[in-house]
């Protein structure tokens, strides 16, 4: 534990990735192997389930401290972290610990099992013999917090350094569902478990949004456009007669999409796909609030299967007959797949012919498209297409070098995604809460209102896109201009005008305004408009399209 919170404190005091890197290496070259693995699970985002709820963590922290509850909470907030909060509060000690970061975790795990009263004396017991560092340490890892500026990209580029192994194929190793619980470092890292590789993904290859023009791309006959999709990204695979989808936050979701069971009648083994999981119906796609009726379900009934029917838009071939291909160029994997589902699509057609007793032919329909990839003469041309990305539903466009591999994580010159321009409306500010960490003083949390018969109808909420210069100015403004206090949050007189820019917009009964908008944040503070000319909240419904509205997913 005094290692692994020492790791902990040097990569959290340092904003530079080098000395992180060199921090994580030395420790994956010297730490014992249990520790090793438990500290890859923690930094991939694989603790162990939480075996004491916060609130339980509060009020016991709080009882040995010596504090009231009350206090506490003001200084959480403050604060900004949990695990922070109760590590500062407690009676400081010298002590340090003498158990293993695995130790740690296997008391974790068993304490689960136990009555609140055990579990309440082992977490006083425990804090009362670690150093301030292993106490912040240990909280983490019983709150799951751990945000300390380490991504998973840069853990395995210091592991890769540790154990000499490439790291594009240690990004391969880690995806999947393995647990600490479940594996060990060396069949993690060092071994090849037939069994275990079945069902893994590859790592994601993910595009980096165009900045300036997208002439500057060059060539534009060497690029394939295709629309970006509004859904959630997956991987398809179909390996040793056995099915397994998943996410790109490496959720395996395969039993929440049942109807994607039909692939293993039709795509032989071997096979990797890259696409979207879009909702989908009488031909037409739905928009997102539909897709996230399923999102989250444990089991999917029958009605919703008919109401949120699902399909895959493939895009991407990235294993093929057992063979990985990403190395192949993007036109050849594309080739391969069109004419996987040209194939698949063509003997579905032959089969309903075949067999007259089927009436209702999608029964029996393959939920399988294909993202149609196109090829311009000119950027112009490209530009026009983008415009029409709402009435295909889509965020915008794919950019993709036609020679490009497919390649591991976020990579900057071979596929670009080029959005369209968000939606923005003029809000007025109504309520506002304090922040969190180093805006914790500050109220940036803020509630907006738009117009409708005289009253201002609240409508999303924002906390991003301001200056720090600008937060604070308006935090000022919110301390002298507050009506009420509801807990941390203050309603304010109505004053300030923002313009408030998001990704999406749909109908929704669950809001107050009848309208869902997706992503939405500051764009910019119109201090040129007062409140009467902020906009209604029909002008905001005029910006969900005719055929219902979609919102949009990153």
């Amino acid at each position: 534990m005094k290692q692994f919170a020492e790791l902990i404190r040097i990569i959290d005091g340092t904003n530079k990735t080098t000395l992180k890197v060199a921090a994580l290496t030395e420790y994956f070259k010297t730490a014992p192997e249990e520790d090793k693995l438990w500290t890859i699970a923690i930094l991939s985002h694989r603790r162990p389930k939480r075996p004491v709820n916060t609130t339980l963590m509060r009020e016991w922290a709080t009882e040995i401290s010596g504090i009231p509850l009350w206090l506490f909470e003001e200084s959480y907030h403050i604060v900004g972290d949990l695990a922070e909060t109760i590590a500062l509060i407690l009676p400081t000690t010298n002590k340090s610990s003498d158990k293993s970061l695995s130790q740690i975790i296997k008391e974790l795990i068993d304490l689960r099992k136990k009555e609140d009263e055990d579990k309440k004396k082992y977490l006083q017991e425990n804090w009362l013999k670690l150093n301030y560092y292993e106490r912040f340490v240990f909280n983490k890892i019983m709150t799951g917090g751990f945000r300390i500026g380490v991504s998973q990209k840069l853990m395995t580029r210091a592991l890769s350094q540790a154990t000499d192994i490439d790291q594009d194929i240690l990004a391969h190793k880690l995806m999947g569902s393995w647990t600490g619980e479940n594996t060990t470092f060396q069949e993690l890292v060092y071994q090849d478990n037939e069994v275990a590789m079945r069902g893994k993904p590859y790592p994601f290859y993910l595009a980096y949004a165009i900045e300036n023009e997208a002439a500057d791309l060059g060539d534009v006959t060497q690029w394939s456009a295709e629309h970006k999709w509004d859904g959630i990204r997956s991987q398809t695979i179909i390996r040793a007669g056995e099915l397994f989808v998943w996410s790109r936050g490496e959720e395996l979701v395969t039993d929440k999409y049942p109807e994607f069971q039909k692939f293993l009648e039709v795509i032989p083994d071997g096979t990797v796909i890259d696409g979207e999981i879009l909702p989908y119906k009488n031909g037409q796609i739905l928009n997102f609030n539909d897709l996230q009726t399923r999102i989250g379900r444990k089991t999917v009934g029958k009605k919703l299967l008919t109401d949120v029917p699902v399909v895959i838009v493939a895009y991407d071939l990235l294993e093929w007959q057992g063979e990985d291909i990403r190395e192949r160029s993007f036109q050849e994997r594309r080739a391969i797949l069109d004419q996987l589902v040209d194939h698949i699509h063509e003997k579905e057609k032959q089969e309903e012919l075949d067999d007259k007793s089927i009436s209702d032919s999608s029964s029996t329909t393959i939920p399988l498209l294909i993202s149609e990839t196109m090829s311009f003469s000119s950027w112009e041309e490209v530009a026009q297409e983008r415009e029409r990305s709402a009435e295909r539903k889509s965020e915008g466009l794919m950019l993709k070098r036609k020679d490009s591999p497919y390649l591991v994580g976020r990579k900057k010159g071979d596929w670009w995604k080029w959005k369209v321009d968000p939606f923005t409306i003029d809000a007025v500010l109504t309520y506002a809460m304090r922040g969190h960490g180093r805006r914790a003083n500050l109220y940036t949390d803020y509630t907006f209102g738009l117009w409708n018969d005289g009253e201002l109808v609240t409508f999303a909420k924002a906390y991003s896109g301001l200056t720090d210069a600008e937060f604070r100015k308006i935090d000022a403004w919110i301390k002298k201009n507050t009506l009420e206090r509801f807990g941390p949050v203050r309603s304010v007189t109505p004053h300030h005008v923002f313009e408030i820019a998001f990704e999406g917009i749909a109908p929704s009964k669950r809001h107050k305004s009848g309208v869902a908008t997706r992503f939405p944040r500051i764009h910019r503070w119109r201090k040129d408009k007062p409140i009467e000319e902020a906009n209604t909240l029909e002008d905001l419904k005029a910006l969900i399209p005719t055929d219902g509205g979609f919102l949009k997913d990153d």
